[in-house]
């Protein structure tokens, strides 16, 4: 049968793939930490209990038609108030739109934005920049990031491509690794845009920035998020944002998402999004709305939250810190942001007890989902060459005493390892 090429062509998804695996094991009765996925267990991160009351109170007031196709204007009016406060960004209720979660925002930027042909600038790793390429059928020039820069772009490598750019997409906390841009690096990357714009003149389609910040209330002390126009304000007219309740809430499930930007760029946004019907639900807006404006109950479930996420986070820091001075081939970076940990298993080449030699990062994830119990996502699944040996370790669904078991398990598994007689790769 027939089908489009873009449809035949598109690559599915590494993550689902590997899923699907450890769903395998764990209906096979294994004991499996899956640390794969980039969303919430409700059995340990629950949505706040007054955005739950507010959900069943919307449906009960029979908010259940059609919401305004921009989204609800109570809605709108919470979220510019919400960025005002806890951001100091000045957007309209006409500047912001509100959407189904934040992937068909991210949708319809591409589409707003970007013709066929026309080129993205975005660094590998990071999560699914390739497919929405492929969707709209542009050209994406991956910049292969390096864990020296804490897998963060930076102005030197995207200015070779500047000139052909219509589009810079970048995260900040960037998934997969929960790493942030510094103020340094973001405002360098700014002042090139706003340069590259200068040049171009008015006759000339602009180059702008998608600036997706959905994981920014999870910011660490120690770290400060930065963001384009707080830094450069003359980016306005050039900055897209991404954001939404989904991570800042453990509300993946909820679907409330908004993107702020210039106005006639939401304006197409929204003209897109109304034909595909990709609105958040009317009773949802609603309870967003009415949560946002309870200031001391989101200040109150922000505070744990970061709290409950860091403990996970920074054990395993320790644990893997603690592995890498015993001398086994493993390494992380220190979290910054966001529900992830990037550590490395440099295990390519090491023997396994039974004599087999793991050749690959996929037979090294293979075997640590085997022997540890542990499943986490290789950076080949966000853009990055298979050769890579780093990964994403999610605590969405972690327990706290989910911690010290896991790293016991994985350690147990290294011992049985014989390393390669190569030196340590970084």
């Amino acid at each position: 049968m027939q089908v489009s090429r873009m449809a035949d062509t598109l690559i599915g998804s590494e993550i689902i793939k590997l899923a699907g695996e450890i769903n395998q094991k764990i209906q096979a009765g294994q004991e499996i930490y899956n640390f794969t996925i980039g969303d919430f267990d409700p059995a340990v991160f629950p949505i706040p209990e007054e955005l739950t009351e507010a959900i069943i109170a919307a449906y009960q007031e029979s908010h259940t038609n059609y919401p305004a196709a921009n989204g609800m204007l109570e809605t709108r009016k919470a979220v510019s108030a919400f960025l005002q406060k806890y951001q100091q960004l000045s957007y309209g209720t006409e500047d912001i739109l509100i959407s189904g979660g934040a992937r068909p925002l991210i949708y319809a930027i591409y589409q707003t934005l970007l013709d066929p042909g026309d080129t993205v600038i975005y660094p590998v790793p990071s999560w699914n920049n390739n497919h929405y390429c492929h969707l709209t059928q542009a050209k994406g020039i991956a910049l292969e990031v390096t864990a020296e820069d804490n897998f963060m772009p930076n102005a030197a490598q995207l200015a070779p491509h500047i000139q052909t750019a219509t589009l810079i997409a970048v995260c900040s906390p960037l998934n997969p690794t929960g790493t942030i841009f510094s103020k340094e690096a973001l405002s360098a990357i700014c002042d090139l845009i706003l340069a590259e714009n200068k040049r171009r003149g008015a006759d000339q389609k602009p180059v702008y920035l998608m600036y997706d910040q959905i994981y920014w209330t999870l910011t660490y002390a120690g770290a400060e998020h930065a963001d384009p126009v707080s830094l450069r304000p003359e980016m306005r007219d050039y900055t897209i944002y991404v954001d939404g309740m989904s991570k800042a809430f453990a509300a993946t499930g909820v679907r409330v998402g908004w993107s702020f930007g210039p106005r006639k760029v939401i304006d197409k946004m929204k003209s897109i999004l109304s034909h595909i019907g990709a609105w958040a639900p009317k009773a949802e807006q609603m309870a967003t709305a009415r949560y946002l404006q309870d200031t001391k109950a989101v200040d109150r479930y922000l505070t744990r939250f970061r709290e409950e996420i860091y403990f996970r986070l920074h054990g395993f820091y320790l644990g893997f810190s603690a592995l890498a001075a015993k001398g086994y081939r493993v390494r992380c970076i220190e979290p910054q942001a966001a529900i992830y940990l990037t550590i490395q298993l440099d295990l390519a080449g090491s023997t396994t007890a039974d004599g087999r030699k793991l050749n690959n990062t996929r037979e090294v994830t293979a075997y640590v989902l085997d022997e540890a119990g542990m499943a986490v996502v290789p950076f080949y699944a966000f853009g990055a060459p298979e050769t890579s040996n780093w990964y994403r370790l999610s605590v969405g669904t972690c327990k706290r005493e989910d911690v010290a078991k896991a790293l016991s398990k994985l350690e147990t598994a290294l011992e049985k390892l014989t390393p390669a007689e190569v030196p340590l790769s970084i």
